[in-house]
């Protein structure tokens, strides 16, 4: 008889993630990646415990932001992460567990401590494979890594009231924090003439933060400031009613506000930079508006000019961002990490 040849599916990849079950509050990024990762088949997604992640048996370790997995509200909560961390690290060591990362952010954040830094760096250096959100990511020479564009919040935010702009309205949504420079946006604004408003709402990141904001907008009767956390349908309510949403970052790189923006059909003004101007030619002439140097009225002006003098698509093309290929990409990148030189692994 003659032989043939028989393709075998190839095995399910268990998928520890680093993000616990997601609540209300939780980014709607890590929701639509847990449920699309859930309904992709070959993957078994498994979201954090402490207890899960250090006793149960999986194939990779993908982690998002590691620098939560070090910190914590008090001295006893971050000594007792910081040790569970190297319990962790040693388990995917020890069993050769390849540790997958999506670069979310450049940079670790400033003003952590000596142990906390060295625990990122060992995070680091165990990485076997590195997911960035953009073409525009620089990594060290010999990173194995994969693009997989940041989804967009069509669907999330679609079930929201999709209220109209109030012309000549300037918005801010989203947390705040310093890198934000929400406070140039109120010093820009001061200095803006006519009828024009300014909504900022989102939850600072401190005291001082939150106290400073309110003294810069106290002078202004045009501007309205929320500073408290926003739900999705106040998010939504925000970014509608701008007919510009500013996002006057000091540092802009993977921007979930600037796509939250434009997946309810806001244009947007944002630092110039190379990742801006990739975004600005993907999803069209109209919705992605850059400027130099620091933010100043008059660059608030002449945008809100451009917008009511030259025509633009009904909406952005986000066609690049759609969820449905987002889990198949996934699990190339996990299979990719496991294709390295390792010890035989055990089924899990």
């Amino acid at each position: 008889m003659e032989s043939r040849s028989v393709n075998k599916p190839e095995p399910t990849v268990a998928v520890q993630q680093s993000f616990p079950e997601p609540r209300e509050t939780t980014n709607p990024y890590i929701h639509m990646l847990r449920d699309n990762l859930a309904a992709t088949p070959g993957v078994d997604v498994r979201t954090f415990t402490w207890r899960r992640a250090l006793l149960g048996r999986y194939d990779v370790f993908h982690a998002h932001w590691p620098e939560i997995l070090v910190s914590g509200h008090s001295p006893l909560k971050k000594a007792v992460r910081q040790a569970l961390t190297v319990a962790l690290l040693a388990k995917l060591a020890i069993t050769r567990t390849p540790i997958v990362r999506t670069l979310h952010n450049l940079h670790r954040p400033s003003g952590i401590s000596r142990v906390e830094n060295a625990l990122l760096a060992l995070f680091e250096r165990r990485t076997a494979f590195v997911i960035v959100l953009n073409e525009s990511t620089a990594l060290p020479d010999g990173t194995r890594s994969t693009v997989i564009p940041h989804g967009h919040y069509r669907e999330w935010f679609a079930p929201y009231p999709q209220r109209p702009a109030v012309t000549g309205r300037f918005s801010y949504f989203g947390l705040i924090r310093r890198y934000k420079g929400v406070d140039r946006l109120l010093t820009a604004f001061a200095s803006v003439a006519g009828d024009v408003s300014l909504r900022v709402a989102g939850k600072p990141s401190s005291a001082d933060l939150a106290d400073e904001l309110s003294r810069l907008a106290a002078a202004d009767e045009r501007v309205e400031l929320s500073l408290a956390f926003l739900s999705d349908a106040e998010l939504v309510d925000v970014a509608r009613q701008g007919e510009l949403v500013v996002l006057p970052y000091r540092e802009m790189h993977n921007s979930g506000g600037a796509l939250a923006a434009l997946s309810v059909d806001r244009p947007v003004l944002v630092p110039a930079n190379e990742v801006n101007a990739r975004l600005s030619d993907e999803v069209g002439p109209g919705w992605v508006h850059q400027y130099d140097g620091e933010l100043s009225a008059e660059h608030l002006l002449s945008t809100l000019r451009v917008l009511h003098e030259e025509p633009r698509s009904e909406r952005p093309d986000l066609s690049r961002r759609d969820w449905d290929v987002a889990g198949t990409l996934h699990l190339a990148a996990y299979r990719a990490a496991l294709a390295r030189p390792r010890a035989t692994r055990t089924s899990r």
